[in-house]
């Protein structure tokens, strides 16, 4: 079977067919190809496997051996693992004291990318000693790695913990003579202001050692690529950026189960039947979702389906996310490569360059979040250049739904900018007192942590945790400061999943609250578990197997409370402040569904989760609330509403994820006496995202009110004004007063090129042109 005869078959299905909304065919493209110089030894390699370089990779070869540190900005699959491996290859082979240190977000991909490094070895002579050097490598294998590996592959988590025992690695460090960062687009917000910083630190041992590594950056494509390059390394860089890599024919298809009201479908029913569909014309698939209970469930019901159907075995399916343990998922990798498996249903991890062979489709169960995720996951088929598809089926939230009502804009949208805060005092103090431990920081490399750093000093100062020495500020406090930081987090929790003395997943104390409270229903490789108990103080989380017919959700309520205002401005007699605020969060309760029914509410006995960060608040004009009480509407579901739009918008312009940000509405808070609507950034110390958002206000509020006014429902749904992460159950919600808030906002109009408003009346034909 092919994918030509799977979108046949789509199509001449009424059960699917009434749902696909817009199927766009992207046309094959040839490659580019370009030259660069390259050793004797390397050309006969390239030559032996019949590989010409793309005109990016030549490109890239030439820069990076001229001394630049690099960004290479390209899709998926156009062979950015070759154009770093080049230059580092060419420049070990004329120096055999030069090393290289290949830095990964995840043990799984280095893993996968050390077959690439020894390939590349055997097939040049150029000998190299590649190892990894993580969390699993046996302490015996250690110091041999560190005396004779040239190349080091390992992950931030790893480095962090290397730096602290530098003198071990110092012969290492004396030749390194390339950093490279591969799938450097994943460091942003908390894990990009962590690696920016951990990066300077190495940097700084570098030059103790009296080397001066060039960097790599190997990234997916970004709005800022070459800011943001800058950014997380504190260096100049040169930006290569076109993909001349060549492509096969592509269909993309969106689907919307949502379009009729009268036959409702849902999003993980859609998923389930298009993965049968995929296994039963053969076409093997991976499919993305947003979280880690949306991947069970859809592999729950699919493995279901198929079994109702008798279409194909459920053994040929399985899920894979974050919390699974190392030997699980690289089973999973290998059955999916070697074809064992035909469907993967994943989160965000398989989005990786992790080599799983060629995919034939790719499902992406809800919008990702961000277009450069929607379309790092559709690059993950047709890798070989064969024909793909990529089909996107929107969920009922409000962005799904604004994108499948304007098609155009989606694939004509532009990327996201990475944004990476180096002002987050809690990252900043800890990454202070780990570079301390490891040298003392003097007055000619304090610079390198930013312009912010002065009241941090100051702070640790007086908490005498770092001290003022001769030979500059060293570390005096008495635990180790390495283990106190996370990379990739601000909270130094963790905790486990057990049952029967087994350790199922990990997971942060915000996921825990969340999913793993007293009595919720946890999900894990289809089965379902109980939690029997939350071990706050030990980190442990006890779970039972268990099957019922019923899930869990839980209910929170936030309280903010400002402690600092930053900046004011007032845009259309509407004022709009940023600064310090500090929020208190509390689960207080989970509800017990059976499909739409509501079981029960039970309560719940958890600390408040208190952080300080940053927010961007504002209040509706004077008389606005008794303009939307006179035409009978609830101002403060109003005043809820439009929090929700906002934020439901914020991802066309900032790159980051909805569970990123907080929000909530108050009909009168405490220190004002007015009504006021509150955007946080959901990390300790803020991450910039607010800040963003505060600086674009009148774009995001304005593409907040056409969501909500040409969504054709008539009180809200959860395609304008629901959230599906609501904590008070999207409760209250009035969509009339919610566009009269809105318009409050931005009464001039739209920004440039905005979509005209479409009347409610226009929506359903604009709709059904669409299909």
């Amino acid at each position: 079977m092919t994918v030509s005869s799977l979108l046949q078959a789509l199509s001449e299905d009424p059960s699917f067919s009434r749902h696909i909304f817009t199927v766009k065919e992207f046309p094959r493209s040839d490659a580019e190809y370009g030259t660069c110089s390259l050793s004797s030894r390397i050309s006969a390699y390239l030559n032996t496997k019949g590989i010409r370089l793309y005109r990016h990779q030549a490109a890239a070869m030439d820069a990076a051996m001229s001394g630049e540190n690099i960004v290479l900005a390209t899709s998926t699959a156009s062979g950015k693992t070759l154009a770093f491996l080049l230059p580092v290859f060419e420049t070990l082979g004329r120096d055999p004291e030069s090393t290289a240190l290949f830095l990964y977000p995840t043990k799984a991909l280095a893993n996968d990318q050390l077959k690439a490094v020894q390939e590349l070895e055997s097939g040049t002579g150029i000998r190299v000693s590649p190892a990894l050097y993580d969390g699993d490598t046996p302490a015996d294998k250690r110091p041999r790695i560190r005396r004779s590996a040239r190349i080091i592959l390992t992950n931030p988590h790893e480095l962090h913990q290397i730096l602290p025992w530098h003198h071990q690695w110092s012969s290492f460090f004396r030749g390194l003579s390339f950093i490279v960062i591969d799938e450097a687009h994943r460091y942003r917000g908390v894990p990009g202001s962590q690696m920016a910083f951990l990066i300077r630190r190495l940097l700084r041992l570098c030059r103790h050692y009296g080397s001066d590594p060039r960097c790599f950056l190997s990234s997916a494509t970004l709005a800022n690529p070459l800011e943001f390059a800058e950014r997380c390394c504190g260096l100049p860089f040169t930006l290569i950026e076109g993909d001349s890599a060549p492509r096969g024919p592509r269909h993309f298809v969106m689907i919307n189960p949502y379009d009729d009201p009268d036959r409702p479908s849902s999003l993980n029913k859609e998923a389930a039947d298009l993965i049968t569909e995929c296994i039963r014309h053969r076409i093997q698939s991976l499919v993305f979702t947003g979280s880690r209970k949306t991947a069970e469930l859809v592999a729950l019901r699919a493995r279901e389906r198929m079994v109702r159907t008798r279409q194909g075995r459920s053994e040929e399916l399985c899920s894979y996310r974050a919390g699974y343990l190392p030997e699980e998922r690289r089973m999973i990798e290998e059955r999916l490569k070697s074809g064992d498996l035909r469907c993967v249903v994943s989160t965000n991890a398989l989005e990786l360059g992790i080599d799983i062979g060629s995919l034939d489709a790719v499902i992406m169960a809800g919008y990702p979040g961000t277009m450069m995720a929607t379309w790092q996951q559709a690059g993950r088929a047709g890798r070989n250049g064969t024909p793909s598809a990529a089909f996107l089926i929107g969920g009922g939230d409000p962005l799904d739904q604004y994108f499948l009502r304007h098609p155009d804009l989606f694939f004509g949208a532009p990327l996201e900018r990475a944004i990476i805060d180096l002002g987050n005092p809690y990252i900043l103090s800890g990454q202070i007192l780990c570079a301390a431990a490891e040298l003392p920081i003097t007055p000619e490399n304090i610079q390198l942590f930013g312009t912010e750093i002065g009241p941090a000093i100051d702070a640790l100062l007086q908490e005498r945790l770092i001290s003022k020495t001769p030979r500059g500020l060293v570390y005096s406090g008495s635990r180790r400061p390495h283990e106190l930081v996370r990379m990739g987090s601000i909270s130094p929790d963790s905790f486990r999943v057990v049952t029967e003395g087994r350790t199922l997943e990990t997971m942060d104390r915000n996921q825990a609250f969340r999913e793993a409270h007293q009595g919720a229903v946890l999900l894990h490789q289809g089965d379902q578990y109980l939690v029997d108990s939350l071990d706050i103080a030990h980190g442990i989380i006890r779970v039972s197997k268990t099957e019922v017919d019923y899930y869990t959700r839980p209910l929170k309520s936030v309280e903010i409370a400002v402690r600092e205002v930053i900046e004011t401005k007032t845009i259309h007699d509407v004022p709009i402040s940023f600064g310090d605020v500090e929020v208190t969060e509390q689960y207080y309760a989970y509800k017990i569904i059976r499909g739409d029914t509501l079981l029960g509410v039970e309560a719940l006995d958890l600390p408040p989760l208190t952080f300080a960060t940053r927010a961007l608040w504002f209040s509706p004009p004077e008389g606005t609330r008794e303009v939307i009480q006179a035409g009978g509407s609830d101002p403060d579901g109003g005043l809820h509403g439009s929090e929700h739009a906002f934020i439901a918008m914020m991802p066309l312009y900032v790159l980051c994820d909805r569970w990123d940000i907080g929000g909530v509405s108050l009909p009168m808070h405490p220190e004002t006496g007015r009504p006021l609507v509150f955007v946080y950034d959901g990390y300790e110390g803020g991450i910039g995202l607010s800040e963003k958002a505060y600086s674009l206000f009148e774009e995001i509020s304005t593409h907040a009110l056409q969501l909500v006014q040409e969504c054709p429902c008539e009180t809200g749904c959860p395609a304008c004004i629901f959230s599906p992460k609501c904590g008070n159950d999207n409760q209250p919600l009035d969509k009339r007063a919610t566009v009269t808030i809105l318009k409050s906002l931005c009464p001039s109009g739209h920004p440039e090129g905005a979509i005209p408003f479409l009347p409610a009346s226009m929506v359903s034909d604009a709709e059904s042109s669409e299909k």
